[in-house]
């Protein structure tokens, strides 16, 4: 019996150790946004995140990922509640700047992709172009849209900076034995 944790619910598998990670996810979890596409880890059309890296499902065995942090597309936005009973539930700042950027053709390799832009984009919130395609190479997209996934990075990384919280001045009054110690130092 395996435990494994994926978009955070705990999971008991009685699965054989060496069962690629991409086929629990489908097969058993019953997540299909994750796709096969290769099947030796050289299209990312599986990629999720383990422990929040971008690893290719289709080659890792369920045993190297077991007691360890698994997100896949269905669990990357910050409400995974997202369905056609709650459609206003919020996209990952990814998945609105794909949509923005119609970056989407036969789609087939797109949570791949996403879920490397977002692996990316926690490790480098600023990625430059040249960041950008040495990161996202290794996810192949057979409709050719390299382009508007770069324009889609971009839109999300500025989104990202202008989400995050800026520090916060706080000017404290001085408390009763800070006047005081004014009081006898003057």
């Amino acid at each position: 019996m395996l435990e494994i944790t994926v978009n955070n619910t705990i999971h008991q598998l009685d699965i054989e150790p060496d069962t690629p990670l991409l086929w629990v996810v489908r097969d058993e979890l019953k997540l299909k946004g994750t796709k096969f596409g290769c099947g030796l880890a050289q299209c990312g059309a599986c990629t999720v995140h383990l422990d929040g890296k971008a690893i290719r499902s289709c080659v890792t065995p369920v045993s190297a990922v077991a007691g360890r942090s698994i997100t896949t597309i269905e669990g990357i936005s910050p409400s995974s509640e997202r369905s056609t009973a709650n459609p206003s539930a919020q996209l990952h700042v990814l998945q609105e700047a794909w949509i923005e950027q119609q970056v989407p053709q036969c789609g087939y390799c797109q949570s791949g992709q996403i879920m490397s832009a977002a692996a990316l984009l926690e490790a480098n919130p600023k990625p430059s172009d040249d960041d950008i395609d040495r990161v996202m190479t290794g996810n192949v997209c057979r409709c050719g849209m390299y382009g508007r996934i770069r324009k889609a990075i971009h839109s999300a990384s500025a989104k990202l900076e202008h989400r995050t919280p800026k520090a916060i001045e706080i000017d404290i009054a001085p408390t009763t034995s800070d006047r005081e110690q004014e009081t006898s130092n003057g």
